[in-house]
């Protein structure tokens, strides 16, 4: 059965799917979808043309749906679509799309958002993934599965995240990071790979032995990057994990690949 507490205001057009709890002083606007099972704790407000999966749980003081911040953005019917069993917890942020991005910022399923992290307009953000404390999403960034960014994180507009990625806390990310890679520092760079991540989720031994070997070849200081790129295609063409960062790498993007500090392990 469906609750909504006397304090709280849901607009009419609003569409509420079953056993939805509506906590004190939420705002719902007219344009929202609030799947099967959805909680608005308290404070929650959720505007625009928002889309929230069954399942999912949202604290208080969240803001969702708002208008993007984007001096380009001029009042397009944008939408944001928030995936199922997500936790999005207080103060958090997230904002639809823009003309100039598509028009839908997405969010997969069974995320955790945790307090202060912010999902900026146009960004695609995949199924399990966990934001830590303030980590913040700028306009059109892309995140795959299973990806962690640590608090206080901060990812630069368009860059791609790969699937099983781990961003440090407190790291400013500028390029895409690979798929499985692990990135750290001031101005991020690539650390290696996320190996306790890919341990976790159950990744055999031989997995990550190839991609171990793989890192090692791609990223190391012999020949070009095109060159050694083309020797991980031969060498691992029947390994799907190192293929999937060859066509990340290959993938067309208007941020660099970002890379091992080389001047850092020298010194």
């Amino acid at each position: 059965m469906t609750k909504i507490h006397p304090t709280a205001l849901v607009e009419a057009g609003a569409r509420l799917g079953a056993d939805v709890v509506i906590g004190p002083y939420c705002i719902v606007g007219p344009d929202v979808e609030l799947g099967a099972g959805v909680e608005l704790v308290s404070h929650v407000v959720v505007a625009g043309r928002t889309s929230i999966g069954d399942g999912t749980r949202i604290f208080p003081f969240a803001s969702i749906g708002h208008r993007p911040q984007d001096l380009k953005y001029k009042g397009e019917p944008s939408q944001l679509i928030i995936g199922k069993n997500n936790q999005i917890r207080e103060q958090v942020t997230m904002n639809p799309g823009t003309e100039g991005g598509g028009m839908i910022t997405r969010v997969g399923d069974n995320g955790l958002f945790m307090m202060g992290a912010h999902v900026a307009h146009d960004c695609q953000v995949g199924n399990n993934v966990i934001l830590a404390n303030n980590a913040t999403l700028a306009g059109h960034v892309t995140v795959g599965e299973f990806a962690i960014l640590g608090g206080l994180s901060a990812v630069h507009q368009f860059v791609r995240i790969g699937r099983h990625a781990m961003i440090g806390g407190m790291s400013g990310v500028e390029n895409d990071v690979i798929p499985y890679g692990s990135v750290l520092g001031n101005r991020a760079h690539l650390s290696g790979l996320n190996i306790i991540g890919l341990k976790r989720r159950g990744f055999s031994r031989d997995d990550i032995h190839a991609l171990r070997n793989a890192y090692r070849l791609l990223f190391s200081q012999e020949g070009t990057l095109a060159e050694r790129l083309a020797d991980v295609a031969e060498l691992f063409k029947d390994h799907p994990a190192a293929m999937e960062i060859v066509e990340f790498i290959q993938a067309d993007s208007s941020r660099a690949i970002c890379q091992p500090n080389w001047d850092a392990a020298a010194s």
